[in-house]
């Protein structure tokens, strides 16, 4: 099994979370003998080279035909095997779209779908490899569990929970290569159940993937202006912990961030559980927004969308004192 040391950990956040999802994936035979791999031609992208070298019989490059992948996952799930598809999050979600809907959603075969690089870390390819619609387009498929984990730590876990259940799973990965670390030692990661990493009685920030720790800053700097505000991990979107957003409901202003369109993702996910709520905060939405951003690396890309910490704190400061 994998150790949950502090060198492991800052290796892993050097490597980004494709890489710790390859580091992920050398245990996955010992947790689950049934685990096969499959990749759409980005084996040292998606971290699997030791992978192919310790399992050479469970990895299958089926090249550039990403909609042909997922069909030959359903048929290693039909036979009984657990199998991880991985290639970029856009073409994960959008060009299997179809495959993906009959295979997983109506289906439900246990297929694990691997999207890589999700939201703009490489956004220098242009909007082509942008992943901005992808939880919005998985959302809306009946059976699919949908998972977001927060850094490379969780990266780890989420690959590893996602092999303990008999569903079909979509993990999306965000992030770049030295991903900062929210979780610097071993921690209890459950399918559902969002983790409350800051307490704060004025605003609860809901954040997910690689904003979880863009809103840990976030609330620093709020604190700093007198606000303060909570943030919790919803590294699950799809089902919502609907009780955590509850909870969250009892500070005056509530706040989802996502690495993701504004349209369909973790905000509308909780917005639409409080519209069947008579009494809730305020519900502010911030993300991607509803436009194709030019390519460019992804630190400025973060910072052109307001998606860096400074970014995101004023956007809550600002709508706070309009409504405070």
């Amino acid at each position: 099994m994998i150790d949950f040391t502090s060198m492991n950990i800052r290796i892993w956040s050097r490597l980004g979370s494709c890489g710790a999802f390859g580091q992920a994936a050398l245990v996955l035979p010992e947790v689950e003998p049934r685990t096969v791999i499959l990749t759409a031609d980005l084996c040292s992208f998606s971290g699997l080279e030791r992978f192919k070298g310790q399992y050479p019989d469970r990895l299958y490059n089926v090249g550039i035909a990403e909609q042909n992948m997922v069909g030959i996952a359903a048929g290693f799930a039909r036979e009984g095997f657990v199998p991880f598809a991985t290639t970029y999050a856009t073409f994960a979600s959008m060009r299997s779209a179809d495959q993906v809907k009959v295979n997983m959603g109506y289906m439900g075969l246990p297929i694990k779908l691997v999207g890589l690089t999700a939201g703009f870390s490489v956004g220098v390819l242009g909007p082509t490899h942008m992943s901005l619609e992808d939880l919005a387009i998985m959302r809306a498929l009946p059976n699919v569990v949908i998972l977001s984990p927060a850094d490379c730590t969780a990266t780890v876990k989420a690959t590893i929970a996602a092999a303990g259940i008999d569903a079909p799973v979509y993990l999306r990965l965000t992030g770049s290569m030295n991903n900062p670390i929210v979780y610097k030692e071993d921690f209890d990661f459950e399918i559902g159940k969002a983790i409350e990493l800051r307490q704060g009685d004025d605003v609860a920030i809901i954040a997910t993937g690689s904003m979880v720790h863009c809103a840990l800053k976030a609330a620093e700097h709020l604190e700093a202006m007198g606000i303060s505000a909570s943030v919790l991990d919803m590294h699950t979107i799809k089902p919502l912990d609907i009780t955590a957003v509850e909870a969250a409901c009892k500070r005056k202003l509530l706040v989802t961030v996502e690495e993701h369109s504004i349209i369909g993702g973790l905000g509308s996910a909780v917005a639409e559980k409080l519209a069947l709520k008579t009494i809730h905060p305020p519900h502010l939405i911030i993300g991607a927004p509803d436009v194709y951003p030019h390519a460019g690396d992804y630190v400025s890309l973060l910072d052109s969308c307001g998606l860096t910490p400074d970014k995101v704190a004023g956007k809550i400061l600002e709508t706070y004192k309009e409504l405070f």
